[in-house]
């Protein structure tokens, strides 16, 4: 029955490996690549969402990350109060705020 089964031949030794720097050439590549299509522009963003967040004043009109639109009443160095409807304040982190809009968005407040 050894018909069905061919014989497995071991096939020779190719040529030499590559060595060193050139093993590690696309892995440096791909660093590279991860580096500046992701790394670089988060840290952009990072660094725009902090200045955003320490020039924060007061009657800036805000939209939080949790979707709340609201007018900065009040200022502490980690968190603050938005009017989001007369007479109503809500107390939110500084981080929270996504976006400063422009002066008389919010009206009705």
């Amino acid at each position: 029955m050894n018909f069905l089964i061919q014989d497995a031949m071991a096939q020779a030794a190719g040529g030499a490996q590559q060595g060193g720097l050139m093993g590690f050439l696309p892995l440096i590549i791909l660093f590279i690549a991860f580096y500046f299509f992701l790394i670089r522009p988060q840290m952009k963003r990072q660094r725009e969402h902090q200045k955003l967040v320490q020039g924060l004043q007061k009657g800036d009109e805000v939209v939080t990350s949790g979707g709340m639109l609201g007018r900065v009443s009040e200022l502490n160095e980690a968190l603050l109060k938005i009017e989001v409807a007369k007479g109503v304040e809500v107390k939110i982190q500084r981080a929270a705020v996504s976006t400063v809009l422009p002066k008389g968005t919010l009206k009705e407040i």
